[in-house]
């Protein structure tokens, strides 16, 4: 097998063509142009419909869903967000999420732990797991920190301030807190629930 350049084999057809049979078959140029065209619809509107599928965020299914329902759709209890959402943006194909408040929320989980929720809170969910938050602090140790993840393991919940963790019952947020009275709201009973304080995950190992 050898190659040729293509200026000879276009001087080689320019030589044939005169003698060629399929120069003096009858062609239809405007049937062959709407055939082609025709053909060419259905592919471009298929071609069209995948690229928006695959550029479009899949989120008709979340249109008359509330953030706290999104929250168990992903194993998570309700009470993980506290009451006054006031919106939210989901990445159904990537777990991005944004939700929204007025104003920052902050209220106390027990005597121990103040929580405060800023304005706009970010990060990453996927079925029992919170990652990469953002917006979210609890003060340890007189310290403001930042909760950067939330996991389930059963019926527990682990909340990781990134050096340190404290693991709560899963019961303990089956109804969201209000923003300044927390859990006891309306001189209802301070619930004490079963935790740890936040530790490091090397003690004990």
């Amino acid at each position: 097998m050898f190659w040729l350049p293509l200026t000879s084999l276009y001087q080689q057809a320019k030589r044939t063509s005169p003698t060629s049979g399929f120069n003096n078959l009858p062609i239809d140029r405007e049937e062959m142009g709407s055939a082609t065209t025709q053909r060419l619809i259905p592919f471009a509107a298929t071609l069209i419909y995948l690229i928006l599928i695959h550029s479009t965020p899949a989120s008709s299914s979340l249109e008359n869903r509330t953030a706290y329902e999104v929250l168990e759709d992903y194993n998570f209890p309700v009470g993980l967000l506290p009451k006054g959402v006031k919106g939210y943006d989901l990445n159904i194909t990537t777990g991005k999420f944004s939700a929204y408040f007025n104003d920052t929320c902050s209220f106390s989980l027990e005597s121990s732990y103040q929580l405060k929720y800023m304005p706009t809170i970010k990060g990453y969910i996927s079925n029992g797991k919170l990652s990469t938050l953002e917006g979210i602090y609890v003060r340890v140790f007189f310290m403001w920190m930042q909760i950067v993840e939330i996991l389930r393991y059963g019926d527990e919940l682990f909340f990781s301030v990134g050096v340190l963790f404290s693991v709560f019952p899963i019961d303990y947020f089956e109804e969201s807190p209000q923003c300044g009275c927390g859990f006891q709201c309306g001189g209802g009973q301070v619930r004490m629930p079963r935790i740890n304080p936040f530790v490091s995950p090397y003690e004990g190992s």
